[in-house]
């Protein structure tokens, strides 16, 4: 093996990826899925990364896709193009299998924004509360959760709970608020957001609105009541698409991370999909740690196995157990098969 090789796996952890250069001749699309077939790898993608990791993707989704993907695939590795977090949850499932990530810095600001210990000492605080986590958090918060949900199923898992149960919801507070409205419960919500839902400028969509009077508002539960209080469908990414694909209008405005305008345009190739346009001075609305994975990231972590997701057993099962209650209400409620 190359000594630049070498260098470069000492350094994963300080840089998070394999700091190489790519020969620039490689059509990557094609040594990816030579790469697949060769290590029996099956290539999991959110629909917030790039267009062209989405194309080479086996399989593109939302959390709770990606979840339901990672349970059942029998493929050899795993690898995940997506954050930290979702790698996590794919080798929380799958022990025995090698899961990668092409960025082990690619994390997420929602999963940040719950750290374990404080967490803790707030659970603490309601001894007699269940814990429903978002699956954008740590291993280490769902460890300390009672059940996991996602965007997509999170309003039939609170309903699956008898309503005098009082309940505890972390990370994000607009999903958990989002929640209270829809079931009406009043959960307990750990102060936490995602940096890419928050930042949409209720003034600029309203602007928007008006120049595009026909235009449909669709939008993630992870953004603020205002946004959500004027849109015209609420729904999970997956949910979302399928809104877009089916429903009668022809110009959508879309709050909530860009990369999911590449397949809602391959989905939809007659419609006019419009950016909700963000409170900043760049005018964009990308998560900086989805984007920190590249073709040239992906390709070398599948050439050279690595950066490699590992986790402590004990952690593992403990961070299991609500997963797997997740995964069965779904079942259950028709959400997965």
């Amino acid at each position: 093996m190359d000594i630049n090789i070498f260098e470069a796996r000492s350094k994963v952890n300080e840089k998070g990826f394999l700091d190489i250069d790519v020969n620039p001749s490689l059509d990557l699309f094609q040594e990816i899925e030579r790469l697949k077939k060769e290590k029996n790898a099956i290539l999991l993608a959110h629909y917030y990364q790039e267009p062209d990791i989405q194309d080479v993707a086996d399989y593109i989704g939302d959390s709770l896709g990606l979840a339901q993907q990672a349970a059942k695939t029998d493929a050899d590795i795993i690898v995940f193009a997506g954050v930290h977090f979702m790698a996590e949850t794919a080798k929380i499932l799958n022990p025995n299998k090698k899961v990668l990530l092409p960025d082990l810095k690619a994390g997420c600001s929602l999963a940040d924004s719950a750290p374990a210990e404080l967490f803790r000492r707030f659970k603490e605080k309601y001894p007699d509360h269940l814990v429903v986590s978002y699956i954008n958090c740590s291993a280490e918060i769902k460890a300390l959760s009672d059940i996991i949900c996602t965007s997509g199923n999170a309003e039939k898992i609170i309903e699956s709970i008898p309503e005098d149960q009082p309940i505890i919801f972390a990370p994000d507070k607009n999903l958990g608020g989002y929640l209270n409205r829809k079931t009406g419960r009043n959960m307990v919500l750990w102060n936490g957001a995602c940096m890419v839902h928050e930042i949409f400028s209720l003034e600029k969509i309203m602007k928007l609105k008006m120049r595009n009077p026909k235009a449909k508002l669709v939008a993630h539960p992870e953004c603020e009541e205002a946004i959500l209080r004027i849109s015209d469908f609420i729904g999970s990414t997956t949910q979302l698409l399928k809104f877009v694909v089916k429903d009668d209008a022809q110009e959508y405005i879309v709050a909530t991370e860009t990369g999911i305008l590449h397949q809602m345009q391959q989905d939809a190739p007659t419609k006019t999909l419009i950016p909700a346009p963000p409170n900043n001075s760049c005018a964009c609305n990308d998560c900086p740690h989805m984007k920190l994975n590249t073709l040239e990231k992906l390709y070398l972590c599948m050439e050279y196995e690595t950066p490699e997701i590992h986790m402590d057993e004990k952690l593992r099962l403990a961070s299991l157990r609500p997963i797997e209650r997740m995964l069965d209400i779904s079942r259950a409620a028709g959400l997965i098969g």
